[in-house]
């Protein structure tokens, strides 16, 4: 027991000269850190030895202290006999652990070989070399070791300073990344340049095939053929212009094609055309182009269409001016021939009406029930006949500037129920509904006025023959009153809208045929215009149409007529 109690007093005592000595270890490396010292005492197995600085001062010592690079000095046997903070931190470990241990400790092993090379060279000469730190957690500090020769009263040391190369390694890497990234981008964009080249060097070739393609088929058809731009200026025109006009490329380059037009047709198609530019609709006109080697005017039909890019801008538009000479000639003498037979044919048609009247007025003996049935029939016949001896008439007077009446003020809610009942008497067999009716009044004439009504109410009840619903619809439509006459029967297609106003066209349908010269949409439309009013129509194939036409409104009731 006595034995053991010795023993543990031992201990204590020991334990207390190791307190007392590690606090005067710290004591000195503190001392030495901060440049309290000037000297150091280390065991390096043959006993303590004494190292003292030659030139270094406190001064000296702070500095190495605060510096951001780890400084370390190492005795040929690579013991550490300083260290600044800075290298502590770095390898991870306190600062009062790192004296006294073997530099190489902290040395990572793929860097051994260039660490021992480095350091053999160094006694000899100031070096350099990077390499690898490896710190308590295992982890890499990628440095600079930079060697210097020290002097000190015992011998020379050897002087490290490590500059952590982490940042910059890093830096480095980001750099070669980026680098690599650069070249696989300029590897795209050479490979998209050269598809780009071989796309561009396609579309041209393609382009310039189209073009002459396209210059090919216009100077192999009889027609005049240009192109314009967006802004109208003709940038190209096939040969037949050429030949026709006898003006050069020079002569007729961007709006020179106006000195070959005919002076009274020049405004007219300056404006039509002003008006497509700015809005986009196709240009149609007729005028008349010079020709070139007689100086005689020709009638051309004008026609132009925009050609649109994806984004359904215009990107140019193409021409045509179609030759319609002869086309005019042969209908004035088409409409010569229809005045001189109209008026040749009105005179046996009146006097062949006289006669059934006398035949059926005869008093000497009852005529047959079979006759009178005749004679019935023949008036109705020559009631059509009639008819279309008026609208032949009515071409003919339209056709001389000739169609004249004389216009007054009056209710045309009245003229349009007085319509309505004479329709119930010629075809009983439809529902006329009529809309709206209140009183409107118009300047104008009564009985052309009741002739276009009348010729729509036919048409719809004509081209209607399952559906007998007829609606006629008056209505106040900015400044103008709008009678409109409704059918569902066998519509119309989009071309056939844009031609139903033409003289002598008429609508054919394979399951319906009907009877009739193709005048009276002809005649009513330059009745209303005449009456400065306008016309139209709208369509479905299938579900009906609905003609319609405006006139202007007079507000104030007061009898006026012109001659």
């Amino acid at each position: 027991m006595d034995q053991l109690n010795n023993t543990y007093s031992v201990l204590l005592k020991e334990n207390e000269e190791l307190k007392i000595q590690l606090e005067e270890a710290n004591d000195t490396i503190d001392a030495i850190r901060t440049g309290q010292v000037d000297a150091l005492i280390v065991n390096d197995g043959d006993g303590h030895q004494l190292y003292t600085l030659k030139t270094a001062d406190q001064t000296y010592r702070v500095f190495i202290e605060k510096m951001n690079e780890g400084a370390v000095t190492i005795n040929r046997q690579g013991l550490i006999l300083y260290s600044n903070s800075r290298f502590a931190s770095m390898v991870g470990m306190p600062l009062e652990r790192t004296i006294g241990l073997l530099f190489e400790t902290f040395i990572a092993d793929q860097s051994r070989d260039a660490f021992e090379d480095v350091i053999a060279n160094a006694w000899e000469e100031d070096c350099k070399e990077e390499l690898l730190l490896k710190n308590t957690e295992g982890h890499y500090v990628p440095c600079l070791l930079s060697c210097n020769t020290l002097e000190l009263d015992e011998g020379v040391a050897l002087s490290l300073i490590l500059t952590d190369l982490s940042i910059l390694k890093e830096a480095e890497n980001q750099l070669k990344i980026k680098n690599l990234q650069l070249a696989a981008a300029r590897l795209a964009t050479e490979k998209l340049n050269n598809e780009l080249e071989d796309t561009v060097k396609e579309r041209t070739n393609e382009l310039f095939l189209s073009r002459e393609h396209f210059k090919y088929l216009a100077n192999n058809i009889p027609q005049m053929t240009w192109t314009n731009l967006p802004d109208g200026e003709v940038d190209y025109y096939n040969q037949q212009w050429y030949d026709y006009t006898g003006l050069d490329q020079q002569d007729t380059k961007k709006w020179g094609w106006r000195k070959v037009l005919h002076p009274d047709d020049l405004q007219a198609t300056m404006d039509r055309f002003a008006e497509s530019l700015k809005t986009g609709e196709i240009f149609e006109i007729e005028n008349r182009y010079k020709r070139g080697y007689d100086g005689a005017y020709r009638w051309h039909l004008n026609r132009a269409i925009p050609l649109r890019d994806e984004k359904n801008e215009i990107v140019f538009w193409v021409g045509t001016a179609t030759d319609i000479e002869d086309q005019k000639k042969e209908m004035e003498r088409k409409d010569e021939f229809i005045g001189i037979a109209s008026h040749e044919l009105k005179t046996p048609l009146t006097s062949l009406k006289g006669y059934l009247q006398l035949i059926a007025s005869y008093k000497r003996d009852e005529l047959p029930s079979v006759v009178k049935q005749y004679i019935e029939k023949a008036n109705t016949s020559l009631n059509k006949l009639q008819r279309l001896i008026n609208d032949l008439l009515d071409v003919s007077k339209i056709q001389a500037g000739k169609l004249e009446y004389a216009f007054t003020k009056f209710n045309i809610t009245d003229l349009i129920k007085t319509c309505i009942e004479n329709a119930e008497h010629i075809h009983p067999d439809n529902n006329f509904i009529i809309r709206d009716g209140k009183d409107y009044t118009v300047n104008g004439n009564p009985e052309r006025l009741e002739q276009v009504v009348m010729n729509l109410i036919n048409n719809a009840v004509k081209y209607s023959p399952q559906n007998k619903d007829v609606i006629i619809h008056i209505t106040d439509h900015a400044d103008c009153v709008r009678v409109s006459v409704t059918d569902f029967g066998i519509g119309l297609s989009a071309e056939q809208q844009e031609r139903i106003f033409e003289r002598f066209y008429r609508v054919e349908d394979k399951k319906y045929t009907t009877s009739g010269l193709g005048m009276g949409l002809y005649i009513s439309a330059e009745i209303i215009s005449y009456h400065n009013g306008s016309i139209g129509v709208e369509s479905e194939v299938g579900k009906g149409s609905t003609f319609y036409f405006g006139l202007p409104l007079i507000r104030d009731y007061r009898l006026e007529t012109r001659d």
